[in-house]
């Protein structure tokens, strides 16, 4: 059977210690089967056994394989489209429901860290950059739309402050939100699994879904084994594969590139970022950067529609990272991997039902490490029967890509070549 190692990444390199995890063989019952082990089913794992379910998890490979373990890093609120385009497209109530959420998976990360004593290398401090006056407006705005919601802990910057908080003289001002921050993703994701399995719950690797057979007791079918459940959770995002149609039709797997340099020192990596906040800028198509316990910079940018792997990551983010950082002209990169997200046409996330008994939530567009653990309450809070959340979610609209799957992706890159164009003219 085949056996798919995690890819070679900064995060895998530096990931903690943990035991290897069975493959599902023969048969299992349990309430709820939840079918990926990134953070929207590890987190709906953990809700549903602090609250008395039977949790079955199946990953396709390993714990954190996907995009959160290979993203950025970055605990960045709210959503994909902020809450005023929300309020825009959906009633009242439904948008003060989302906007009162759209800070709450920060919250839910922090707690998580808390409560098993996850080493993740957690750190305060987020900043948004404005590289004009265009995207300065922007971020004040934000500031007035998220403080309307409760949201306080935001400080504009001016462009004096924002040399305070990093080593770049491209930027006019910037946003900074304490309640954002950084962390190792994958040794997040792990010490989640690590929480999930102490409360009884079960995870089987490298056991792919290649079947759900639907009806009043669903089954998952693996290679190996299946799962009788009384609930599914579908948590494959951007790896799910056509596992389910109906969900891979309104959404489009992107890939996006990073780079991690080698150990810059404390001194070096002090100068960059004194404050250690992590960062991206305001543009479409945007740059973000953070440092890393061991004080290198780890650098992501660019998108590739249709989810392929460029052929040389680093001359595609090794430029952005010397046009922030000058100074890092001579700095090795150790380090170079592209991960996939899902992209919906709206850029929200797509939550629902199938029939009676199958969950899904997907497409956090780029946004998805507070929002999915959002999502894994928001699920575990409906198969509990209390779905006033989970339906502000899910009457969302969403729509499928112009001309299908075989023109989503020229139709999404023109787009993006739009929103570049803007980007580098600054309107």
């Amino acid at each position: 059977m085949a056996n798919t190692p995690y890819p070679q990444s900064y995060y895998a390199a530096s990931a903690n210690a943990v035991p290897p995890r069975p493959v599902l063989q023969g048969e299992v019952e349990t309430d709820v089967c939840v079918i990926g082990a990134g953070y929207t089913g590890l987190s709906s794992a953990l809700f549903l056994l602090e609250n008395g379910f039977r949790v079955t998890v199946v990953e396709a490979a390993k714990v954190g394989f996907g995009a959160s373990g290979r993203n950025g890093g970055q605990i960045v609120n709210s959503y994909s489209r902020d809450i005023d385009v929300i309020e825009r497209s959906v009633g009242p109530q439904q948008a003060q429901l989302l906007g009162e959420m759209a800070f709450e998976g920060g919250r839910i990360i922090r707690e998580r860290v808390a409560k098993y004593q996850i080493q993740c290398d957690l750190k305060d401090g987020g900043v948004f950059a404005a590289l004009n006056s265009k995207h300065m407006g922007h971020l004040e705005s934000q500031k007035r739309l998220w403080e309307r919601y409760g949201h306080t802990q935001l400080e504009l910057l001016d462009e004096r402050r924002i040399r305070d908080v990093v080593a770049c003289d491209n930027y006019v001002g910037g946003l900074l939100d304490m309640s954002g921050g950084h962390i190792h993703p994958l040794n997040l994701a792990l010490g989640e699994a690590a929480a999930v399995e102490s409360l009884g719950g079960t995870i089987y690797e490298q056991s792919a879904a290649v079947r759900i057979e639907r009806g009043a007791n669903p089954v998952v079918h693996t290679a190996e084994g299946k799962v009788r459940a009384k609930f599914i959770i579908v948590a494959g995002n951007a790896y799910l594969g056509n596992l389910v149609p109906e969900l891979a039709a309104k959404s489009m797997p992107c890939g996006t590139q990073v780079i991690t340099t080698a150990p810059l020192g404390d001194a070096l990596a002090k100068t960059l970022l004194p404050q250690d906040y992590c960062l991206e800028d305001c543009n479409y198509l945007l740059d973000y950067y953070r440092l890393t316990s061991d004080k290198r910079l780890i650098f992501g940018g660019g998108v590739v529609y249709g989810a392929r792997d460029p052929a040389n990551i680093e001359a595609i983010i090794r430029p952005k990272m010397l046009k922030a950082f000058p100074q890092l002209k001579d700095v090795k990169i150790d380090y170079a991997w592209t991960g996939n997200f899902l992209l919906t046409l709206s850029r929200l996330p797509q939550v629902g039902r199938l029939g009676d008994n199958i969950y899904y939530s997907q497409g956090c567009s780029g946004h998805g490490v507070t929002y999915t653990h959002l999502a894994g309450k928001v699920l575990a809070e409906a198969l509990r029967g209390q779905a006033e959340r989970f339906d502000a979610f899910a009457d969302l609209p969403h729509y499928p890509f112009p001309g299908g799957q075989l023109l989503r992706t020229p139709f999404a890159a023109m787009g993006a070549w739009y929103y570049g164009l803007r980007d580098k003219l600054g309107f």
